[in-house]
């Protein structure tokens, strides 16, 4: 079983060290997943809200923000299936630090925020194609299939992006080339809290 990586932004694959503790992290790993799509909705939610002017963005949004919500069913269901007890998890530093890159006012903002969600989606289907081959039933197939998806997301958030721009006259691959040497720092650096998105595991020292 395989599946397709995005290779439209990114930059940096995920480090190997992320798919081993994924994999060693399983029931975390689906638990901030299920939180990832409630997320994902809701960013669309609020693009809708925020620009409730542009009917296009809203109703291809609001289509995303459907699909985001049954991906959240599906992994509800696996989460009650593998007998994973449901607990509150804190928010990793990933989508908050691609945030504070996000310009204050509009109409740049509206292009940096549909940038950062082009991102969020090209590494969610990166990281699911990475993990197909190494996490095993049930959960390969499943993040198999998930990688079409978040492809698109990504693609479609790219392509408003670029919309916006153009109406604009901001330069976004300027910003996308922002937005990407982040990301890969952000992949690449360690990280003290595991997450679906986070870097590689923090070693730590021997007092």
């Amino acid at each position: 079983m395989s599946a397709r990586a995005p290779a439209v932004l990114l930059r940096v694959p995920t480090p190997p060290a992320w798919i081993d503790a994924a994999v060693g992290s399983r029931d975390l790993l689906l638990l901030d997943h299920a939180n990832c799509e409630k997320k994902a909705a809701s960013t669309a939610l609020s693009l809708m809200f925020a620009y409730a002017e542009d009917l296009d963005l809203a109703q291809r949004l609001s289509r995303l923000a459907r699909e985001e919500l049954r991906h959240y069913e599906q992994v509800a269901r696996l989460i009650a299936q593998l007998g994973i007890v449901p607990r509150r998890l804190g928010p990793g530093r990933y989508a908050e630090r691609l945030r504070r890159l996000v310009a204050r006012a509009e109409p740049a903002r509206e292009v940096d925020l549909l940038i950062a969600g082009a991102f969020i989606e090209a590494r969610s289907c990166e990281r699911f194609a990475a993990l197909v081959p190494a996490i095993g039933a049930p959960l390969d197939a499943f993040f198999a299939g998930l990688c079409e998806a978040e492809a698109r997301h990504e693609r479609l958030y790219l392509d408003l992006a670029r919309r916006a721009g153009g109406r604009a006259g901001i330069d976004v691959d300027a910003r996308i080339d922002a937005f990407a040497a982040l990301e890969s720092e952000l992949i690449g650096a360690p990280d003290d809290l595991f997450r679906f998105h986070s870097g590689p595991p923090a070693v730590r020292g021997s007092a």
